[in-house]
């Protein structure tokens, strides 16, 4: 579901960055096969994001077949570090080929496995965090990735506003303005989720209907480690 008029998508499409061919590829796989992934549109404002941030080192909660990934990648410095995961073996193994094809080999490292496991062997501090996986373990991520967060860190929730039949817009509106509301357990992940993230005195932040919308977060206080980026105990 797209939360922006088609013409004003068109719009923001042509005047953000312009993906490259690899970009493109992955964009016609996602189109041909309907992979769920973020789009040209949001993933142009993760690279902005991370540029914006100076970003050196960026943590994944779900990363498919790495096309948001490919998109950080390109901002990230010679020394930068992002971390992918994903439950799936076989996309893991196209988001290596992808970023290597792109360049960007050197610079992720790739987890296998459930990304809630993963975090807890690394001890950051992370730059940029995207959470992408199962919207009712999101705050689970949040609580798990908090404390490893740099001062100023941006958090970048996909989802959140919709999500095909996992996440209902007009459920999650009526939550958000104060109704009471049945939800299914998607919904109500995310909706957990921006209220955890807004009563948050440590974080400021703002949803943008991009894609299927996204929160973004900036992390106001300290990481309880601050020691060399992405280091695993």
């Amino acid at each position: 579901m797209a939360h922006l008029a088609d013409d004003v998508l068109r719009f923001v499409r042509a005047t953000g960055p312009r993906p490259d061919e690899l970009l493109e590829e992955m964009d016609a796989y996602a189109e041909e096969n309907g992979f769920p992934h973020v789009g040209p549109e949001v993933g142009g404002f993760l690279q902005l994001t991370a540029r914006l941030s100076g970003a050196r080192s960026i943590f994944e909660f779900g990363s498919g077949y790495g096309y948001s990934a490919y998109w950080f990648a390109e901002a990230l410095p010679e020394n930068g570090e992002i971390v992918l995961t994903e439950v799936d073996e076989g996309e893991l193994e196209m988001a290596r080929e992808y970023l290597a094809r792109g360049g960007y080999d050197e610079l992720a490292s790739y987890e296998l496995g459930d990304a809630l496991d993963t975090i807890e062997r690394y001890d950051g501090p992370f730059d940029a965090v995207l959470i992408d996986h199962q919207k009712e373990r999101y705050v689970e991520a949040l609580e798990a990735v908090r404390g490893k967060l740099a001062p100023g860190a941006v958090v970048i929730a996909d989802n959140a506003m919709s999500a095909e039949d996992v996440v209902v817009f007009e459920d999650l509106l009526a939550h958000v303005e104060g109704q009471s509301v049945e939800m299914n357990e998607g919904t109500r992940g995310i909706a957990d989720y921006l209220d955890a993230v807004r009563s948050d005195p440590a974080f400021e932040t703002q949803v943008l209907p991009l894609g299927e919308g996204i929160a973004v977060s900036r992390f106001e206080g300290k990481a309880d480690n601050t020691e060399a980026l992405g280091s695993r105990r």
